[in-house]
């Protein structure tokens, strides 16, 4: 059955809606926005010349398409409208009943032909489906705010989906310029589905006052390379949608994971739902408005907890990639840095390494040869942690084995003197158990670098219940002066990154295991839905399977969550020596080089 597809009735003119029909009209479909408020019929309207406006003065469009578009879209304010309709896309509250009560109207209204869409993120499109009379002709069709801009667009069928349906809404996508992903019918399908289980862990992370708002939000935008915070953009969607959307996700897997963080259901009861409300995780300039203001939880500018100890020097104990980036932060930003492996060659071959990563530097323009030479000159290679003996920081970069740790931390208690700061940067790993294994645990504390440690510039700085306030103090300050941005988090697994991060990863793998989508759709979509720089199977495969499955091994045991543990297909691949792109195969295959 061919469906041309080229009258369209879009039936709710919020912000979603206006942004489909701009899209539809743009592309030289005629559109009809429906909606009962004759208010929001205007503002659609408005938007519409306003955003079209806008793209004439970029350049984007012409002036004559301009008008073109704007002369295919007209509104109305009852369903009757669409009766010509090939295509109806319902973006109404997310309300059953509300939905229900749109298709039944519209089962009396259009052509046994036409398809109706919902565009909801949330309930299910097969209960839906089955209060049609024509549930064959009943599909999901959701696209992402701004719609617009976003090219991703979810095509959901129900067990009641024809086929033909499914393919002329995935052309029209295609023809609209999006990038349509084909899934199947369970609440927040492929995107908001793991989107959302990852912004209720953020919540959940923040009411129980493990980090603060701003450390959350700095910790996933510079360790993981996201467009937003996750509590800001939970401001952004809605408190109350997002709950909404995790109630849905709850009923059906029972996961505590998705079970809404109880902050949520506050925020939302007390009219504090974010951007639109003015308030919500952040206080906003106004209803509707993008500007954070202060308020009462935010840190007052330049407040630090005391004054730290005087650091000069550094030491920096380790011989690898994770060492050697340390070490040439520290040397860059002026500190005299000794840089200690197991034995003298290793540090040298270290040291070399420090020397090509900074005359990369010095080609790409980012460092002149004086300043190259200087910073070399600063880091003295050594064969033994006796060189530490003066420094005023250690930090260790060595394998992320605890009792590797322990042992060298036992090692530095001896050889630093009294007053040194000892850093460990274990991801992973309890720092109050290394912090033990000297007889001054109030003297270690946690600074977790992420790789490359030269670009990236956030650091986890983990305290432990014995670390002293000046030791604490001390590393913040350090932070600044080497030009990253430290986030304060407590000792407990993942600390704020990874314990965000890895469950992520966890439910982007049972979505495979389930054949619910396949690695391609689910990278497509987090990419293009999310704005995430790397699909969630990319990912995993640049941080090694091995490394993945550690570290959700250690949140299963230390949070006891049952949906934490780590998915079987991780745990196979691992078994199986498929570790990634460092062994050429890991959920995909990699050319040999």
């Amino acid at each position: 059955m061919d469906t041309p597809l080229s009258t369209i009735a879009v039936v709710g003119l919020g912000t979603m809606g206006t942004g489909i029909a701009e899209v539809l009209a743009l592309a030289g479909r005629e559109v009809i926005g429906i909606d009962i408020s004759e208010a929001a019929a205007l503002g659609a309207v408005a938007s519409l010349e306003a955003s079209t406006a806008r793209a004439v003065g970029r350049g984007r469009i012409t002036e004559e398409e301009r008008a073109a578009a704007l002369a295919r879209f007209r509104t109305a304010d009852t369903l009757q409208a669409a009766a010509d309709a090939e295509l109806v896309i319902e973006v109404v509250p997310e309300s059953y009943e509300i939905k229900q009560q749109v298709f039944r109207e519209l089962d009396a209204i259009v052509s046994p032909t036409t398809i109706l869409a919902t565009g909801t993120n949330a309930l299910s499109v097969t209960r839906l489906a089955a209060e049609s009379q024509r549930p064959e002709r009943v599909l999901g069709l959701h696209f992402f705010n701004p719609a617009p801009a976003m090219k991703l667009v979810e095509v959901v069928s129900s067990v009641l989906t024809a086929p033909p349906a499914v393919e002329a809404v995935t052309t029209l996508a295609r023809e609209l310029g999006k990038e349509p992903v084909a899934v199947g019918d369970r609440p927040g399908f492929v995107a908001d589905g793991l989107l959302f289980g990852y912004l209720n862990q953020a919540a959940a992370m923040y009411e129980a006052n493990y980090a603060s708002r701003e450390d959350i939000d700095a910790a996933m935008k510079l360790g993981c390379g996201l467009p937003m915070g996750p509590l800001a953009l939970l401001d952004l969607i809605g408190i109350d949608t997002a709950r909404t959307v995790l109630e849905a996700m709850y009923a059906e897997s029972h996961d505590r994971l998705h079970a809404p963080a109880p902050i949520l259901g506050q925020l939302s009861s007390a009219g504090l739902t974010g951007r639109k409300a003015g308030r919500g995780f952040y206080t906003y300039d106004a209803p509707g408005g993008q500007d954070v203001v202060p308020d009462a939880l935010t840190p007052a500018a330049g407040a630090e907890a005391g004054a730290g100890r005087a650091v000069a020097s550094v030491g920096v104990a380790g011989s690898g990639t994770m060492a050697s980036g340390i070490a040439e932060v520290f040397a860059k930003a002026g500190y005299g840095v000794v840089l200690a492996a197991r034995t003298q060659e290793k540090a040298d071959l270290a040291k070399v390494r420090i020397a090509k990563s900074l005359e990369r530097s010095v080609a790409k323009g980012r460092l002149s040869a004086e300043a190259r030479d200087e910073t070399l000159a600063r880091i003295t290679a050594a064969g033994s942690l006796d060189a530490f003996a003066e420094v005023d920081l250690a930090v260790e970069a060595v394998a992320e084995d605890l009792e590797i740790k322990q042992q060298l931390f036992a090692s530095l208690d001896k050889v630093c003197r009294p007053g040194a700061v000892l850093a460990t940067t274990t991801s992973s790993l309890p720092v109050v158990a290394i912090a033990r294994a000297t007889a001054r645990p109030e003297d270690v504390i946690g600074m977790h670098f992420f790789n490359p440690a030269p670009a990236m510039k956030l650091v986890e700085v983990v305290r432990t219940v014995l670390t002293a306030d000046d030791v604490h103090a001390t590393v913040r300050a350090v932070c600044a002066k080497i030009r990253k941005h430290p986030v304060d988090c407590g000792d407990r697994a993942g600390f704020i990154v990874n314990a965000l991060l890895f469950p992520y990863l966890n439910n982007a793998i049972k979505m495979v295991e389930e054949h619910y989508a396949s690695l391609d759709d689910i990278d497509a979509a987090m990419k293009l839905g999310g704005g995430y720089p790397m699909g969630p199977f990319e990912l995993l495969d640049v941080v090694g399977l091995d490394v993945s499955l550690a570290i959700e091994k250690v949140l299963h045991k230390e949070f006891r969550d049952p949906g934490l543990a780590p998915a079987p297909l991780l745990e196979h691949l691992v078994a199986a020596g498929c570790l990634g792109r460092k062994t050429g195969r890991g959920f995909r295959e990699y050319a040999r080089r």
